[in-house]
C-alpha cells in the first residue's frame, strides 16, 4: 500500500467494492497527531447525502471514521470530503466491522428509517443523534426513549433551534411573565417546499446501479423504486416522510412546549386539503389543545401549513407582514411575542411595550456557538449539559404526530389520553400510533 493511500482510505474503499479486510481498532493505530478517545470521538455518519453531510461537517473536529447511504452518488461529496472515512451502504455492515472504531452515530437518512437504526444503534452502546423529526410514529418515538433510557447513551435529536440563544430568549421573556399568562399560540411555515398531494407513480422506472432500495424502503412497504420518491422528495409520500407537520413541527412547535412546558394534549382535531393516503395533503391546519399546567391556564395552539397563516397579531405594523417562511406567535393576557422563522430575535408587541419592557433576566445557560450538534459531542464528553434527550424529543414527536393520527382518522378530533397513550374517542384511531406494515426483518 503506496504511502499517499492511508489504511482507512484502503477500508473505506474496500467496504465499497465489497471487499473483505481486516480493522484495526482506532485505540491502537497511534501515530503522529493522533488524539487519545477521550479526546476526539470516533463518528459514523449514516444517511450523508443531504443534510447528513451538513451535520457531519459540523462535527469535523472529531474523527470521522465511517460514512454510510444508500446512494453512493447522491453521497459523493461527503465520501469525497473525508477520503479516510470507511464508505458503506448498509449501516448494518457499519456496525458490524467498524465496532470498535465507531463511538457515535450521526443519522439523518428519511423519517420511516430513523427508529431502525437508532435502535441498533444505542443497543451497541453508541451514542445517537437523530435528524428530526424522531420518528416515522408515536411507538418508534417512544421505544428509542426508552431504549435510550435503558442503554445510558447520550440521543440527541436534530432540531437545532433548540440549541440557539432565540429559543432561550422566548422562554424567558414568557417566563418572567413579559406578556402575562399566555392562553393562545399560533405556529405557521411556508412547508411543504416539496411535491404534495400526489397520485403513486405508475410507471415501472429502472433503479440506478448505484441506489441501494432495499436498504431505502427499510420497514416500509415493498413500493417500487421512482425517482419521485429519491432523493429530499420523500418528505411528501405517506410511507417515507411525516409531511410538512413532522419536518417543521420539531422546530417550530418545540419552542411552546418549552417554553410554556405543555406537557400533552388532550385534544388534537386536524383539518386538510384531500388526503389520499399515498402523498401527504397540499395544506394543512391542526388545533391542540392543552389542559392547565398549575396556575397557567389552558392553551389552544395552532398550527398552519402550506401557505396558511394565522391572523395577523395586534400591534404588529401596518406595513408589516408575517414572516413566509414562518414562526411562532404568543398571545397573552398583557400583550403579544412574535418569533419567526430566520428573523430577528423574539419581540414584543406592540414595539412601545418592548421598548418599555427591555430584556428579561437571563435564566438558561447559552449553548456554546449555538451549535447543536457540538452540543452532542460535548455531553458525550462530559464537557456540557446536553441541550435535548430522547425524553423530550419523544414527548415533542407525539405531539405533533397526533397532528397526523387526526388527519389518518378522517380530519376528526381526537381524545388523548397521555398516561395510556391512547385515543379514547376513536379506538380504531390507535391502529395510527404504529405502522401497520412493517416488512419482515424490519421490526424494532
Amino acid at each position: 500500500m503506496s504511502d499517499s493511500l492511508s489504511r482507512r482510505s484502503f477500508l473505506g474503499r474496500a467496504a465499497l467494492a465489497g471487499l473483505g479486510a481486516t480493522l484495526v481498532p482506532r485505540h491502537v493505530l497511534g501515530g503522529p497527531g493522533y488524539q487519545a478517545p477521550s479526546d476526539t470521538l470516533g463518528i459514523a455518519g449514516v444517511g450523508v447525502g443531504g443534510v447528513g453531510h451538513n451535520k457531519i461537517r459540523a462535527m469535523d473536529s472529531e474523527q470521522i471514521v465511517a460514512l454510510c447511504d444508500i446512494d453512493l452518488h447522491h453521497a459523493r461529496d461527503a465520501f469525497d470530503a473525508y477520503a479516510d472515512a470507511a464508505v458503506y451502504q448498509d449501516y448494518r455492515r457499519m456496525l458490524d466491522e467498524m465496532d470498535d472504531a465507531i463511538d457515535a452515530v450521526m443519522i439523518a437518512t428519511p423519517d420511516h428509517t430513523h427508529a431502525v437504526i437508532a435502535q441498533e444503534a444505542m443497543q451497541r452502546g453508541k451514542h445517537v443523534y437523530v435528524e428530526k423529526p424522531l420518528t416515522w410514529s408515536i411507538e418508534e418515538a417512544n421505544t428509542l426513549a426508552q431504549v435510550a433510557d435503558e442503554t445510558g447513551v447520550v440521543a440527541a435529536m436534530g432540531n437545532q433551534g433548540h440549541s440557539l440563544d432565540d429559543a432561550r430568549l422566548v422562554n424567558e421573556y414568557l417566563q418572567d411573565g413579559a406578556i402575562g399568562p399566555v392562553r393562545e399560540v399560533h405556529a405557521w411555515t411556508n412547508r411543504p417546499i416539496w411535491p404534495q398531494g400526489m397520485e403513486k407513480p405508475e410507471m415501472l422506472r429502472r433503479k440506478p446501479r448505484h441506489i441501494d432500495w432495499d436498504l431505502f424502503l427499510g420497514p416500509a412497504p415493498a413500493i417500487a423504486y421512482d425517482p419521485a420518491y429519491h432523493p429530499f422528495a420523500w418528505r411528501g409520500w405517506f410511507h417515507f416522510g411525516t409531511g410538512a407537520l413532522g419536518d417543521m413541527g420539531a422546530h417550530l412547535i418545540d419552542h411552546p412546549v418549552w417554553a410554556l412546558d405543555l406537557g400533552y394534549p388532550d385534544t388534537i382535531e386536524t383539518r386538510s386539503s384531500a388526503f389520499n393516503g399515498v402523498s401527504w395533503p397540499h395544506a394543512s391546519m391542526t388545533y391542540f389543545n392543552f389542559p392547565a399546567r398549575g396556575d397557567q391556564p389552558p392553551v389552544k395552539l395552532t398550527w398552519y401549513d402550506g401557505g396558511l397563516q394565522p391572523p395577523r397579531p395586534d400591534g404588529l405594523p401596518e406595513d408589516e407582514s408575517l414572516n413566509a417562511l414562518g414562526g411562532v406567535i404568543y398571545t397573552g393576557d398583557d400583550g403579544t411575542l412574535i418569533h419567526e422563522t430566520y428573523g430577528a430575535n423574539p419581540r414584543l408587541l406592540p414595539e412601545d411595550q418592548m421598548a418599555a419592557y427591555g430584556m428579561p433576566p437571563e435564566r438558561y445557560r447559552r449553548i456554546q456557538d449555538e451549535s447543536h450538534e457540538m452540543n452532542w459531542v460535548r455531553a458525550i464528553k462530559g464537557e456540557e449539559e446536553l441541550s435535548q434527550d430522547f425524553g423530550y424529543a419523544a414527548r415533542l414527536t407525539e405531539i405533533m404526530l397526533l397532528g397526523v393520527v387526526s388527519m389518518r382518522a378522517g380530519n376528526r378530533r381526537i381524545h388523548w389520553d397521555a398516561d395510556a397513550r391512547r385515543v379514547t374517542n376513536l379506538p380504531d384511531a390507535n391502529a395510527y400510533l404504529a405502522r401497520e406494515d412493517v416488512r419482515e426483518g424490519w421490526t424494532l
